[in-house]
């Protein structure tokens, strides 16, 4: 009987080949000298390497020693195997000096055979001569690829290896059979007990021996190779979470998560079959802890928050959210898995760890159960809550001047499941990303400040909920940057005369033109105190910026027409030479959401003065377009540097002659105007006015929106005065809602 070697053979090409496909990339950045002591030219050059790359990368070579002289028998059968692997590769080829060459090397590795120990360990060392140097010399071809996990080559290694486990097993149970056998025929007395017989049973023993031990070892090294895998899949659900968080401020995120999935259902796989194996040698030992360790880990760590609640929610409002679980497949069939939601504080957030689950809680959560439910046409498992609501909300003890926007809850999701070739029952919990808990919209826009700033400089192993209290002004610029272009939605970002009048405003420095990018801007200066003069702060102030292009002025933006974010002496600076009537858009300095047309006028003595139009803001926008009141300004004229107005703006213009609406109305249309008396060409500082329409009386005008007949600049009151503007569609709550917005509502001057 032929007793076959155990060999790994059976593998994909694309797991054998690795390592070669590996180094023959950094192979052309190697000296000459390095080459030829590592592929000995004399006994097995570089082309034997290259030529039988995925037969040798099959073979088991780390287990020989010169010292385990029992080896010498499987190392000449290595041998012989490569002398005749390599004489087929050469009559198979086309090539006649490659045939030739071939044939040569084969001749020369026929020297080894009065020592083939000697061979086999050569080349052990040969590979771990090619490992060493891919680990020392790393290049660009060793990246995974874009949409590939870094551990997909340990994952097919790691396939490979279980693979090479069972394969022993049964290799050695068919051997042992034939041992089995033999030594029935020995103790069968009316059988002749020849030396041939003997020798059969030392050989078939000694086959046995080596592959028990050769599969224990190789166990070992699968959970090695599994510890290893799961550590780089669990980080990079981590790296998925915080780009997924990042997303907020409009970083770019792949939100799929089938790779993942496939992760996670391999690694669980392969668990089992390990364990199996551990358990047919009989050892129970600490490799079977670590798996089972492993196990408890991989369960946890497949709970995901696919799509977070919204980050600020205001109680007695409904709210969604989703979460997946990424082992859906293997959850036990029959009990449905139901998945609680509860809100949970900061420092419960923290103690989850040592403290699962919370007993206390801290808000009372409406509608917060939902049932994991496989679909099988996306292959994942969810739990959908669709019309949750926070009740009430109990918050914690506040630190000096800290405000209720300034504390972060977290929603926790727990259940216990049950996974297929598990013994017992897992409980498992996740929670969700930081939340702010509001009670009224005017919180709103200081506790997305909260978010913002958690959400850009928090960092992936954080203590629930740390971030830093000051950070570098280059992180914040870019945050900003970030933010602005996502809200918006365009591709028009902040340019540096932009990012250099913010970081003049944050710091309160006008003068200062050097470089701010490694000044530290502080929690404080972002959003806790008032900018110097104004009765807010610099993210009230720059949100309120970014709402009013999102709504109004998107276009206008991604166009580039407008100047943005720029400060008075700068603007003094770029207008001061240019010709009458030169103007930009540039956003307000002293006003919440308003954008304000800067020009150059001429003033009484011949001079010339650069006069700003009183702010336009979301509610004189949304009564007559920023582009028609451009072209009612007659005092403006060029666009800077030197750009006709109608030339870059009639794509804004609306229509002046349009037909008749259903009614019989005559349309009626507002002009905006510069100075107190229409007819007048003196510019002043007072606010716009409307021109008098010319009316047939026999007919009617077109009538007046709400927002129309009340605007501010319709009233004839002055620019001083302000009286509340309740528009007429409003119900009761959203007119008590406004009436207790408090100060922020009342602030309308420039």
């Amino acid at each position: 009987m032929n007793v076959r070697l155990p060999s790994t053979t059976s593998q994909q090409p694309s797991v054998i080949m690795a390592q070669w496909t590996r180094m023959s990339q950094i192979i052309p950045v190697l000296s000459y000298d390095t080459i030829n002591s590592l592929y000995p030219v004399s006994t097995f050059p570089i082309e034997a390497r290259h030529y039988l790359s995925e037969w040798i990368e099959s073979q088991r070579w780390d287990d020989f020693t010169l010292e385990k002289m029992e080896q010498e028998g499987q190392a000449g059968f290595l041998l012989d195997q490569t002398i005749s692997l390599l004489q087929h590769v050469a009559l198979q080829s086309a090539n006649v000096v490659d045939r030739m060459k071939l044939m040569q090397i084969s001749r020369n590795m026929t020297s080894l055979k009065h020592s083939p120990l000697r061979f086999a360990v050569m080349i052990r060392d040969i590979l771990r001569k090619e490992r060493v140097l891919m680990s020392s010399q790393p290049t660009p071809a060793f990246q995974a690829p874009p949409n590939q996990l870094p551990m997909v080559q340990d994952l097919e290694d790691l396939s490979a290896k279980v693979a090479k486990v069972q394969e022993i097993r049964q290799q050695t149970h068919q051997v042992q059979e034939e041992l089995n056998w033999q030594y029935d025929k020995v103790e069968n007395p009316h059988e002749p007990k020849t030396a041939e017989m003997k020798s059969q049973i030392q050989k078939l023993e000694f086959i046995v021996e080596s592959a028990a031990r050769e599969r224990v070892a190789l166990l070992k090294t699968c959970v090695d190779c599994l510890d290893r895998c799961q550590n780089q899949l669990i980080t990079r659900l981590k790296d998925w979470r915080l780009e997924q968080y990042k997303a907020s401020i409009g970083c770019p995120f792949d939100d799929n998560l089938n790779t993942l999935q496939s992760g996670c259902e391999q690694l669980l796989e392969y668990n089992g079959r390990l364990r199996q194996e551990l358990m047919l040698t009989g050892d129970l030992g600490p490799e079977h802890e670590r798996l089972e360790q492993l196990l408890h880990i991989l369960v946890q760590s497949s709970l995901v928050v696919d799509k977070q609640p919204p980050q600020v929610i205001k109680t007695q409002s409904k709210f969604s959210s989703t979460v997946r679980y990424l082992l859906g497949q293997k959850v036990v069939p029959g009990k449905p898995v139901v998945l609680k939601a509860q809100i949970i504080n900061e420092l419960q957030a923290r103690n989850l760890d040592s403290v699962p689950g919370c007993s206390d809680n801290v808000g009372e959560l409406i509608n917060n159960n939902a049932i994991l439910e496989h679909n099988s046409a996306t292959k994942s498992t969810l739990a959908t809550f669709r019309n949750m609501s926070i009740r009430r909300i109990k918050r914690a003890d506040r630190k000096g001047s800290e405000s209720v926007t300034e504390e972060k809850f977290a929603i926790l999701f727990t259940t216990e499941i049950n996974i297929t070739g598990c013994s017992s029952p897992y409980k498992i919990q996740m929670i969700s990303l930081p939340v702010v808990v509001i009670v009224h919209g005017s919180q709103d826009i200081n506790a997305l400040a909260t978010i913002i700033w958690d959400c850009a400089f928090s960092e992936r192993d954080r203590v629930p909920f740390v971030v830093p209290e000051r950070v570098p002004w280059a992180l914040m610029c870019s945050t900003l940057n970030s933010k602005f272009s996502s809200e918006v939605q365009t591709d028009h970002s902040l340019d540096q005369y932009n990012q250099l009048f913010l970081a003049q405003k944050i710091f309160d420095k006008p003068d200062f033109i050097d470089d701010f990018s490694k000044m530290m801007v502080s929690w404080t200066q972002f959003n806790k105190d008032p900018l110097p003069g104004r009765q807010f702060t610099f993210w009230m102030w720059f949100e309120g910026a970014m709402e009013l292009t999102k709504k109004h002025l998107r276009t206008y933006w991604s166009s580039g027409v407008i100047f943005g974010f720029i400060g008075k002496q700068h603007l003094h600076l770029i207008l001061k030479d240019r010709p009458n009537g030169t103007f930009l858009l540039r956003f307000s300095d002293s006003e919440i959401g308003g954008i304000t047309i800067a020009y150059v006028s001429a003033t009484e003595n011949g001079g010339q003065i650069i006069q700003n139009i009183q702010p336009f803001t979301k509610r004189d926008l949304e009564i007559r377009s920023l582009g028609d009141r451009i072209r009612d300004i007659n005092h403006i004229t060029y666009l800077y540097p030197e750009f006709p107005k109608d030339d870059v703006f009639k794509q804004f213009y609306t229509a002046e002659h349009q037909p008749l609406p259903p009614g019989g109305y005559i349309p009626a249309t507002l002009h905006t105007i510069v100075g107190t008396d229409p007819g007048s060409d003196t510019p002043n500082a007072c606010p716009p006015a409307m021109t008098p329409m010319a009316v047939n009386p026999v007919q009617t005008l077109q009538p007046f929106s709400p927002q129309e007949s009340i605007a501010p600049q319709d009233m004839d009151t002055g620019p001083d005065v302000f009286r509340p503007v309740i528009p007429a569609d409003l119900d009761l709550d959203s007119i008590l809602e406004t009436l207790n917005a408090g100060e922020n509502c009342l602030d309308t001057k420039q």
